[in-house]
């Protein structure tokens, strides 16, 4: 587990994760999974890549997560409509 990603949804995060708060989860995971730190030159738009990737992924299922006793603020946007 890479003790650097945090929990990106409330009420781990006392506010709704920023875009942020997502690519800094996002190249935690990147440069875990690859293990490195800092890609060389040869890979570093296919690691930028990856970690775009990962964030649109996160980003997604933040948005689409439903947390029991509690509405996501882009649910109740909708509900709203």
């Amino acid at each position: 587990m890479c003790r650097s990603i945090k929990t990106l949804r409330p009420p781990a995060l006392s506010h709704e994760a920023t875009g942020e708060d997502i690519r800094a989860a996002a190249l935690q995971y990147v440069r875990k999974v690859s293990g490195f730190h800092v890609p060389a030159a040869h890979n570093r738009e296919v690691f930028e890549r990856a970690v775009d990737q990962v964030a649109e992924a996160t980003r997604a299922l933040l948005d689409d997560l439903e947390v029991r006793g509690a509405k996501s603020p882009r649910k109740q946007e909708q509900g709203a409509a």
